[in-house]
Protein backbone atom coordinates (compact mmCIF):
# COMPACT_ATOMS: atom_id res chain seq x y z
CA UNK A 1 0.00 0.00 0.00
CA UNK A 2 1.15 3.28 -0.93
CA UNK A 3 1.73 5.67 1.94
CA UNK A 4 0.15 9.06 2.13
CA UNK A 5 3.53 11.08 2.24
CA UNK A 6 4.35 9.63 -1.10
CA UNK A 7 0.87 10.33 -2.87
CA UNK A 8 1.13 14.40 -1.74
CA UNK A 9 4.45 13.76 -3.55
CA UNK A 10 3.44 13.03 -6.25
CA UNK A 11 0.58 15.24 -6.42
CA UNK A 12 2.81 18.09 -5.56
CA UNK A 13 5.25 17.37 -8.16
CA UNK A 14 2.56 17.91 -10.60
CA UNK A 15 2.72 21.78 -9.47
CA UNK A 16 6.46 21.71 -8.99
CA UNK A 17 6.76 20.26 -12.79
CA UNK A 18 5.09 23.19 -13.50
CA UNK A 19 6.74 25.73 -12.34
CA UNK A 20 9.99 25.24 -12.90
CA UNK A 21 8.49 25.34 -16.86
CA UNK A 22 7.12 28.60 -15.73
CA UNK A 23 10.24 29.92 -14.08
CA UNK A 24 11.72 29.30 -17.52
CA UNK A 25 9.06 31.62 -18.81
CA UNK A 26 10.32 34.22 -16.51
CA UNK A 27 13.57 34.06 -17.57
CA UNK A 28 13.32 33.37 -21.45
CA UNK A 29 14.12 36.80 -22.17
CA UNK A 30 17.53 37.11 -21.06
CA UNK A 31 18.42 34.86 -23.66
CA UNK A 32 15.74 35.45 -26.55
CA UNK A 33 16.09 39.02 -26.41
CA UNK A 34 20.02 39.09 -27.12
CA UNK A 35 19.17 36.58 -29.99
CA UNK A 36 16.81 38.68 -31.69
CA UNK A 37 18.77 42.21 -31.42
CA UNK A 38 21.97 40.19 -33.14
CA UNK A 39 22.35 41.13 -36.50
CA UNK A 40 22.26 37.54 -38.29
CA UNK A 41 19.37 36.67 -36.28
CA UNK A 42 16.61 34.53 -38.68
CA UNK A 43 13.97 36.74 -36.85
CA UNK A 44 14.82 40.28 -37.01
CA UNK A 45 13.46 42.88 -34.15
CA UNK A 46 13.92 46.54 -33.19
CA UNK A 47 14.55 46.98 -29.30
CA UNK A 48 11.17 47.98 -28.69
CA UNK A 49 9.65 44.62 -30.41
CA UNK A 50 12.18 42.80 -28.68
CA UNK A 51 10.76 44.26 -25.26
CA UNK A 52 7.06 43.85 -26.39
CA UNK A 53 8.40 40.00 -26.92
CA UNK A 54 9.83 39.32 -23.24
CA UNK A 55 7.29 42.07 -21.67
CA UNK A 56 4.02 40.39 -23.40
CA UNK A 57 3.59 37.81 -20.26
CA UNK A 58 2.51 40.45 -18.00
CA UNK A 59 -0.36 41.43 -19.31
CA UNK A 60 -1.37 37.90 -20.46
CA UNK A 61 -1.34 37.44 -16.68
CA UNK A 62 -4.10 39.41 -15.48
CA UNK A 63 -6.84 36.91 -17.25
CA UNK A 64 -4.59 34.17 -16.26
CA UNK A 65 -5.65 35.01 -12.28
CA UNK A 66 -8.97 35.73 -12.98
CA UNK A 67 -10.15 32.89 -15.08
CA UNK A 68 -8.45 30.48 -12.88
CA UNK A 69 -10.20 31.72 -9.68
CA UNK A 70 -13.55 31.36 -11.57
CA UNK A 71 -13.20 28.24 -12.90
CA UNK A 72 -11.54 26.36 -9.74
CA UNK A 73 -14.79 27.70 -7.74
CA UNK A 74 -16.67 26.23 -10.45
CA UNK A 75 -15.35 23.17 -11.70
CA UNK A 76 -12.71 22.17 -8.73
CA UNK A 77 -9.13 22.08 -8.82
CA UNK A 78 -8.13 19.51 -11.08
CA UNK A 79 -9.84 20.18 -14.18
CA UNK A 80 -9.12 23.70 -13.40
CA UNK A 81 -5.59 23.16 -13.42
CA UNK A 82 -6.04 20.74 -16.51
CA UNK A 83 -7.70 23.17 -18.53
CA UNK A 84 -5.39 26.49 -17.88
CA UNK A 85 -2.09 24.22 -18.22
CA UNK A 86 -3.43 23.62 -22.07
CA UNK A 87 -2.09 27.18 -23.43
CA UNK A 88 1.04 27.41 -21.80
CA UNK A 89 2.05 23.84 -23.50
CA UNK A 90 0.63 25.01 -26.68
CA UNK A 91 2.71 28.54 -26.24
CA UNK A 92 5.86 25.86 -25.94
CA UNK A 93 5.12 24.76 -29.23
CA UNK A 94 4.61 27.91 -31.20
CA UNK A 95 7.74 30.00 -29.64
CA UNK A 96 10.01 26.65 -30.68
CA UNK A 97 8.57 26.75 -33.98
CA UNK A 98 8.42 30.41 -34.38
CA UNK A 99 9.56 32.15 -37.48
CA UNK A 100 8.05 35.77 -36.72
CA UNK A 101 8.19 37.87 -33.87
CA UNK A 102 4.00 38.08 -34.19
CA UNK A 103 3.97 34.09 -33.45
CA UNK A 104 6.98 34.47 -30.52
CA UNK A 105 4.23 37.17 -28.99
CA UNK A 106 1.02 34.27 -29.31
CA UNK A 107 3.23 31.65 -27.68
CA UNK A 108 5.18 34.20 -24.74
CA UNK A 109 1.59 35.40 -24.13
CA UNK A 110 -0.07 32.41 -24.17
CA UNK A 111 2.85 30.83 -21.43
CA UNK A 112 2.31 33.83 -19.47
CA UNK A 113 -1.26 33.05 -19.44
CA UNK A 114 -0.62 29.73 -17.67
CA UNK A 115 1.82 31.02 -15.81
CA UNK A 116 -0.17 33.54 -13.94
CA UNK A 117 -3.67 30.83 -14.03
CA UNK A 118 -1.20 28.49 -11.98
CA UNK A 119 0.64 30.42 -9.23
CA UNK A 120 -1.95 30.76 -6.76
CA UNK A 121 -4.01 27.78 -7.96
CA UNK A 122 -0.71 25.49 -7.58
CA UNK A 123 -0.90 26.81 -4.07
CA UNK A 124 -4.32 26.36 -3.09
CA UNK A 125 -3.92 22.56 -4.43
CA UNK A 126 -0.99 22.39 -2.26
CA UNK A 127 -2.45 23.85 1.21
CA UNK A 128 -6.02 21.69 0.02
CA UNK A 129 -3.97 18.43 -0.97
CA UNK A 130 -1.32 18.06 1.69
CA UNK A 131 -1.11 17.43 5.24
CA UNK A 132 -0.20 20.39 7.96
CA UNK A 133 3.36 18.83 8.51
CA UNK A 134 3.76 18.60 4.68
CA UNK A 135 2.25 21.67 3.43
CA UNK A 136 4.57 24.20 4.31
CA UNK A 137 7.71 22.70 2.67
CA UNK A 138 6.04 21.87 -0.23
CA UNK A 139 4.57 25.43 -0.74
CA UNK A 140 8.59 26.75 -0.16
CA UNK A 141 9.42 24.37 -3.42
CA UNK A 142 7.59 26.25 -5.64
CA UNK A 143 9.71 29.07 -5.50
CA UNK A 144 12.64 26.56 -5.47
CA UNK A 145 11.49 24.92 -8.32
CA UNK A 146 10.58 28.74 -10.01
CA UNK A 147 14.36 29.49 -9.20
CA UNK A 148 15.79 26.60 -10.79
CA UNK A 149 13.49 27.19 -14.40
CA UNK A 150 15.53 30.57 -13.93
CA UNK A 151 18.79 28.83 -13.29
CA UNK A 152 18.07 26.19 -16.09
CA UNK A 153 17.73 28.72 -19.31
CA UNK A 154 20.47 31.11 -18.20
CA UNK A 155 22.68 27.85 -18.36
CA UNK A 156 21.51 26.52 -21.31
CA UNK A 157 21.42 29.51 -23.28
CA UNK A 158 25.08 30.09 -23.30
CA UNK A 159 25.64 26.78 -24.95
CA UNK A 160 22.08 26.37 -26.81
CA UNK A 161 19.73 28.43 -29.60
CA UNK A 162 17.19 29.58 -27.90
CA UNK A 163 14.44 27.26 -29.80
CA UNK A 164 16.08 24.01 -28.47
CA UNK A 165 15.98 25.83 -25.39
CA UNK A 166 12.08 26.03 -25.95
CA UNK A 167 12.03 22.94 -26.45
CA UNK A 168 13.24 21.73 -23.10
CA UNK A 169 10.86 24.35 -21.34
CA UNK A 170 8.24 22.27 -22.37
CA UNK A 171 9.29 18.85 -20.95
CA UNK A 172 8.71 19.48 -17.39
CA UNK A 173 4.99 21.07 -18.79
CA UNK A 174 4.21 18.11 -20.40
CA UNK A 175 5.25 15.85 -17.16
CA UNK A 176 2.83 17.96 -15.14
CA UNK A 177 0.27 17.90 -17.49
CA UNK A 178 0.82 14.02 -17.05
CA UNK A 179 0.69 13.92 -13.18
CA UNK A 180 -2.24 15.86 -12.88
CA UNK A 181 -4.16 13.68 -14.75
CA UNK A 182 -4.25 11.05 -12.02
CA UNK A 183 -5.00 13.19 -9.04
CA UNK A 184 -8.23 12.98 -7.45
CA UNK A 185 -10.39 15.99 -6.81
CA UNK A 186 -9.98 18.34 -3.89
CA UNK A 187 -11.69 17.26 -0.61
CA UNK A 188 -12.31 20.75 0.32
CA UNK A 189 -13.45 21.49 -3.12
CA UNK A 190 -16.34 18.50 -2.59
CA UNK A 191 -16.84 19.40 0.66
CA UNK A 192 -18.01 22.66 -0.46
CA UNK A 193 -20.43 21.23 -3.19
CA UNK A 194 -21.67 18.77 -0.41
CA UNK A 195 -20.31 15.57 -2.18
CA UNK A 196 -19.23 14.59 1.79
CA UNK A 197 -19.13 10.99 0.40
CA UNK A 198 -16.44 11.57 -2.26
CA UNK A 199 -14.54 14.05 -0.40
CA UNK A 200 -13.82 11.42 2.46
CA UNK A 201 -12.91 8.43 -0.34
CA UNK A 202 -10.55 11.52 -1.80
CA UNK A 203 -9.08 13.00 1.53
CA UNK A 204 -8.73 9.44 3.16
CA UNK A 205 -6.87 8.62 -0.36
CA UNK A 206 -4.38 11.77 -0.05
CA UNK A 207 -4.04 11.53 3.85
CA UNK A 208 -4.56 7.99 4.95
CA UNK A 209 -6.74 7.37 8.18
CA UNK A 210 -5.12 8.18 11.03
CA UNK A 211 -6.42 9.70 14.23
CA UNK A 212 -5.73 13.28 13.23
CA UNK A 213 -6.43 12.31 9.74
CA UNK A 214 -10.01 11.69 10.61
CA UNK A 215 -10.01 14.57 13.16
CA UNK A 216 -9.16 17.02 10.59
CA UNK A 217 -11.77 15.52 8.39
CA UNK A 218 -14.71 15.88 10.57
CA UNK A 219 -13.86 19.37 11.00
CA UNK A 220 -13.77 20.18 7.74
CA UNK A 221 -16.98 18.06 7.02
CA UNK A 222 -18.76 19.93 10.23
CA UNK A 223 -17.77 23.15 9.08
CA UNK A 224 -19.19 22.57 5.24
CA UNK A 225 -22.57 21.14 7.10
CA UNK A 226 -22.90 24.70 8.80
CA UNK A 227 -22.84 27.00 5.91
CA UNK A 228 -25.24 27.31 3.54
CA UNK A 229 -26.44 24.84 0.76
CA UNK A 230 -23.91 25.69 -2.29
CA UNK A 231 -25.48 27.89 -4.79
CA UNK A 232 -23.45 29.25 -8.08
CA UNK A 233 -23.96 31.92 -9.26
CA UNK A 234 -24.85 32.69 -12.79
CA UNK A 235 -24.79 36.07 -14.05
CA UNK A 236 -22.81 38.45 -14.03
CA UNK A 237 -24.14 40.66 -11.56
CA UNK A 238 -24.63 38.40 -9.11
CA UNK A 239 -20.72 37.19 -8.98
CA UNK A 240 -19.92 41.15 -8.84
CA UNK A 241 -22.44 41.75 -5.68
CA UNK A 242 -21.06 38.28 -4.50
CA UNK A 243 -17.14 39.92 -4.30
CA UNK A 244 -18.51 42.89 -2.89
CA UNK A 245 -20.27 41.21 -0.35
CA UNK A 246 -16.67 39.44 0.57
CA UNK A 247 -15.33 42.64 1.48
CA UNK A 248 -17.84 42.70 4.54
CA UNK A 249 -16.87 39.67 5.99
CA UNK A 250 -13.41 39.71 8.26
CA UNK A 251 -12.16 36.34 7.00
CA UNK A 252 -11.77 37.94 3.38
CA UNK A 253 -10.47 41.38 4.61
CA UNK A 254 -7.69 39.81 7.23
CA UNK A 255 -6.17 37.67 5.00
CA UNK A 256 -6.32 40.55 1.97
CA UNK A 257 -4.55 42.89 3.90
CA UNK A 258 -1.99 40.34 4.41
CA UNK A 259 -1.69 39.45 1.22
CA UNK A 260 -1.16 43.11 0.05
CA UNK A 261 1.47 43.75 2.11
CA UNK A 262 2.95 40.09 1.11
CA UNK A 263 2.80 41.29 -2.14
CA UNK A 264 4.88 44.33 -1.25
CA UNK A 265 7.31 42.53 0.85
CA UNK A 266 8.10 39.91 -2.08
CA UNK A 267 8.56 42.88 -4.90
CA UNK A 268 10.87 45.21 -2.77
CA UNK A 269 13.42 42.30 -1.79
CA UNK A 270 14.12 41.98 -4.89
CA UNK A 271 12.28 38.93 -6.18
CA UNK A 272 11.53 40.11 -10.03
CA UNK A 273 13.39 43.53 -10.29
CA UNK A 274 16.75 42.18 -9.77
CA UNK A 275 16.87 39.59 -12.26
CA UNK A 276 15.26 41.91 -14.54
CA UNK A 277 17.89 44.63 -14.15
CA UNK A 278 20.57 42.79 -12.91
CA UNK A 279 23.35 43.81 -15.29
CA UNK A 280 22.69 47.07 -15.43
CA UNK A 281 22.87 46.57 -11.54
CA UNK A 282 25.84 44.24 -11.28
CA UNK A 283 27.77 46.62 -14.17
CA UNK A 284 27.33 50.18 -11.67
CA UNK A 285 28.57 48.08 -8.89
CA UNK A 286 31.32 46.51 -10.30
CA UNK A 287 32.32 48.66 -12.91
CA UNK A 288 32.88 45.40 -15.17
CA UNK A 289 30.04 44.03 -18.13
CA UNK A 290 32.63 41.32 -19.31
CA UNK A 291 31.69 38.82 -16.72
CA UNK A 292 28.23 39.22 -16.32
CA UNK A 293 26.99 35.52 -16.77
CA UNK A 294 28.68 34.40 -14.36
CA UNK A 295 27.59 37.12 -11.77
CA UNK A 296 24.07 36.16 -13.01
CA UNK A 297 24.95 32.27 -12.64
CA UNK A 298 26.45 32.38 -9.08
CA UNK A 299 23.44 34.53 -8.18
CA UNK A 300 20.67 31.90 -9.42
CA UNK A 301 22.72 29.41 -7.49
CA UNK A 302 22.52 31.20 -4.63
CA UNK A 303 18.82 31.71 -4.29
CA UNK A 304 18.17 28.60 -5.97
CA UNK A 305 20.30 26.92 -2.99
CA UNK A 306 18.56 29.30 -0.59
CA UNK A 307 15.09 28.22 -1.58
CA UNK A 308 15.81 24.80 -1.72
CA UNK A 309 17.15 24.85 2.25
CA UNK A 310 13.96 27.33 3.32
CA UNK A 311 11.87 24.00 2.10
CA UNK A 312 13.96 21.92 4.69
CA UNK A 313 13.62 24.73 7.11
CA UNK A 314 9.89 25.61 7.33
CA UNK A 315 9.38 21.51 8.26
CA UNK A 316 11.08 22.47 11.95
CA UNK A 317 10.79 26.34 12.36
CA UNK A 318 7.99 28.50 12.44
CA UNK A 319 6.87 30.76 9.86
CA UNK A 320 7.34 33.51 11.52
CA UNK A 321 10.43 32.90 13.10
CA UNK A 322 11.99 32.57 9.42
CA UNK A 323 10.40 35.33 8.12
CA UNK A 324 11.33 37.99 10.81
CA UNK A 325 14.58 36.77 11.27
CA UNK A 326 15.58 36.41 8.12
CA UNK A 327 13.94 39.75 6.73
CA UNK A 328 15.15 41.83 9.40
CA UNK A 329 18.64 40.54 9.06
CA UNK A 330 18.49 40.92 5.58
CA UNK A 331 17.21 44.67 5.79
CA UNK A 332 20.26 45.14 7.95
CA UNK A 333 22.91 44.15 5.46
CA UNK A 334 20.77 46.00 2.57
CA UNK A 335 21.68 49.29 4.99
CA UNK A 336 25.27 48.12 4.69
CA UNK A 337 25.15 47.72 0.87
CA UNK A 338 23.67 50.89 0.54
CA UNK A 339 25.80 52.51 3.01
CA UNK A 340 28.94 51.39 1.00
CA UNK A 341 27.92 52.23 -2.46
CA UNK A 342 26.93 55.68 -1.59
CA UNK A 343 30.51 56.32 0.19
CA UNK A 344 31.92 54.91 -2.64
CA UNK A 345 30.05 56.77 -5.40
CA UNK A 346 30.82 60.14 -3.31
CA UNK A 347 34.58 58.98 -3.05
CA UNK A 348 34.55 59.03 0.54
CA UNK A 349 35.75 55.75 0.45
CA UNK A 350 37.98 54.16 -2.15
CA UNK A 351 36.04 51.55 -4.97
CA UNK A 352 38.67 49.21 -5.98
CA UNK A 353 37.13 46.95 -3.66
CA UNK A 354 34.05 45.57 -5.48
CA UNK A 355 33.91 42.29 -4.00
CA UNK A 356 32.82 43.98 -0.71
CA UNK A 357 29.55 45.06 -1.65
CA UNK A 358 29.26 41.93 -4.03
CA UNK A 359 29.98 39.94 -1.33
CA UNK A 360 27.03 42.19 0.95
CA UNK A 361 24.25 41.37 -2.09
CA UNK A 362 24.99 37.33 -1.97
CA UNK A 363 24.35 37.74 1.78
CA UNK A 364 21.53 39.79 1.22
CA UNK A 365 19.85 37.30 -1.51
CA UNK A 366 21.06 34.49 0.52
CA UNK A 367 18.78 35.89 3.94
CA UNK A 368 16.10 37.51 1.79
CA UNK A 369 15.07 33.90 0.21
CA UNK A 370 14.70 32.19 3.35
CA UNK A 371 11.82 33.96 4.02
CA UNK A 372 11.17 36.91 2.52
CA UNK A 373 10.41 35.59 -0.63
CA UNK A 374 9.00 32.05 -0.01
CA UNK A 375 7.12 32.54 2.96
CA UNK A 376 5.04 34.91 1.44
CA UNK A 377 4.31 33.27 -1.48
CA UNK A 378 3.30 30.31 0.74
CA UNK A 379 0.76 31.63 2.31
CA UNK A 380 -1.41 32.73 -0.85
CA UNK A 381 -2.21 28.69 -0.56
CA UNK A 382 -2.78 28.90 3.78
CA UNK A 383 -4.69 32.04 4.31
CA UNK A 384 -8.31 32.65 2.89
CA UNK A 385 -11.20 30.09 3.79
CA UNK A 386 -12.61 27.26 2.25
CA UNK A 387 -15.73 29.78 0.87
CA UNK A 388 -13.58 32.98 -0.39
CA UNK A 389 -10.58 31.10 -2.29
CA UNK A 390 -11.86 31.82 -5.58
CA UNK A 391 -12.38 35.31 -4.67
CA UNK A 392 -9.24 35.38 -2.84
CA UNK A 393 -7.32 33.85 -5.75
CA UNK A 394 -8.46 36.85 -7.58
CA UNK A 395 -7.92 39.52 -5.31
CA UNK A 396 -4.08 38.00 -4.70
CA UNK A 397 -3.78 37.78 -8.87
CA UNK A 398 -4.84 41.08 -9.04
CA UNK A 399 -2.17 42.39 -5.94
CA UNK A 400 0.68 40.74 -7.35
CA UNK A 401 0.19 41.81 -10.70
CA UNK A 402 -0.05 45.46 -9.18
CA UNK A 403 3.27 45.60 -7.22
CA UNK A 404 4.91 43.61 -9.94
CA UNK A 405 3.73 46.39 -12.25
CA UNK A 406 4.87 49.42 -10.20
CA UNK A 407 8.37 47.60 -9.45
CA UNK A 408 9.25 46.45 -13.33
CA UNK A 409 8.22 50.43 -14.05
CA UNK A 410 9.71 52.61 -11.48
CA UNK A 411 13.28 50.64 -11.56
CA UNK A 412 14.86 51.94 -14.26
CA UNK A 413 13.91 55.44 -13.59
CA UNK A 414 15.15 54.97 -9.84
CA UNK A 415 18.69 53.57 -11.65
CA UNK A 416 19.08 56.14 -13.52
CA UNK A 417 17.98 58.96 -10.79
CA UNK A 418 19.08 58.01 -7.59
CA UNK A 419 21.92 55.27 -9.01
CA UNK A 420 21.65 51.71 -6.90
CA UNK A 421 22.38 52.98 -3.61
CA UNK A 422 18.96 54.91 -3.55
CA UNK A 423 17.28 52.41 -5.33
CA UNK A 424 17.76 50.03 -2.59
CA UNK A 425 17.28 52.63 -0.01
CA UNK A 426 13.92 53.33 -1.49
CA UNK A 427 12.57 49.37 -1.62
CA UNK A 428 14.68 48.79 1.61
CA UNK A 429 12.50 51.34 3.37
CA UNK A 430 8.93 49.92 1.81
CA UNK A 431 10.76 46.64 3.00
CA UNK A 432 11.60 47.64 6.36
CA UNK A 433 7.14 48.83 6.48
CA UNK A 434 6.03 45.79 5.27
CA UNK A 435 8.27 43.45 8.00
CA UNK A 436 6.80 46.03 10.81
CA UNK A 437 3.21 45.62 9.73
CA UNK A 438 3.52 41.59 9.29
CA UNK A 439 4.78 41.08 12.40
CA UNK A 440 1.31 42.76 14.20
CA UNK A 441 -1.22 40.80 11.55
CA UNK A 442 0.38 37.78 10.51
CA UNK A 443 -0.61 34.62 12.54
CA UNK A 444 1.70 31.41 13.00
CA UNK A 445 0.42 29.04 10.62
CA UNK A 446 2.93 25.92 11.09
CA UNK A 447 1.31 22.75 11.60
CA UNK A 448 -2.20 24.08 11.75
CA UNK A 449 -4.95 22.55 9.33
CA UNK A 450 -6.63 25.12 7.03
CA UNK A 451 -9.98 24.60 8.82
CA UNK A 452 -7.81 26.25 12.08
CA UNK A 453 -6.33 29.46 10.21
CA UNK A 454 -10.04 30.01 9.11
CA UNK A 455 -11.25 29.88 12.53
CA UNK A 456 -8.33 32.21 13.31
CA UNK A 457 -9.49 35.08 11.34
CA UNK A 458 -12.76 34.84 12.14
CA UNK A 459 -12.47 35.08 16.01
CA UNK A 460 -8.55 36.01 16.79
CA UNK A 461 -7.01 33.60 17.96
CA UNK A 462 -6.75 29.47 17.44
CA UNK A 463 -9.39 26.96 18.11
CA UNK A 464 -9.03 25.86 21.77
CA UNK A 465 -10.24 22.22 21.37
CA UNK A 466 -11.45 22.69 25.31
CA UNK A 467 -14.44 24.77 23.83
CA UNK A 468 -17.56 23.11 22.53
CA UNK A 469 -19.12 23.86 19.69
CA UNK A 470 -22.11 25.26 21.45
CA UNK A 471 -19.61 27.85 23.14
CA UNK A 472 -18.21 28.63 19.54
CA UNK A 473 -21.67 29.23 18.35
CA UNK A 474 -23.00 31.15 21.24
CA UNK A 475 -19.35 33.12 19.79
CA UNK A 476 -19.99 33.35 16.41
CA UNK A 477 -23.43 34.87 16.64
CA UNK A 478 -22.38 37.33 19.06
CA UNK A 479 -19.78 38.73 16.42
CA UNK A 480 -22.04 38.82 13.30
CA UNK A 481 -22.58 41.80 11.96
Amino acid sequence: MVAPSVKQTWVAMGVLMNMLSQGMVLSFPSILVPALLSPDSEITADLNMASWVASCVAPAGLPGFLLSSFLMDRYGRKRTQIMVMIPGIIGWIFVYFASSINTLILGRVLCGFTGAATVILGAVVIGEYCSPGNRGMFLNLKTAAVCLGNMLVHTLGNYLNWNVVALIGLVPQAISFIIVLTWPESPAWLASRKEFESSEKSFYWLRGTSAESRKELEELIRAQKEKSNYEISTSMSEKVLELVNKFTMRDFIKPTIVIIFCGILLETCGRHYFPAYALQIIEEVTGNKTNSFYFTLGIDMIITATALFSSVLVKVMKRRTILFWSGFAALFTLTCVCLYLFLSANAIISKDKPWIPLTLFSVYFILSNLGCTPIPLALLGELYPLAHRGAGAAISGLTLSIWLMIAMQVTPYLLVSIKVYGTFAVYGAAMGVSLLVMYYILPETKDRTLQEIEHYFNFGKFRDDKIDNDDEAKIKMIQSP
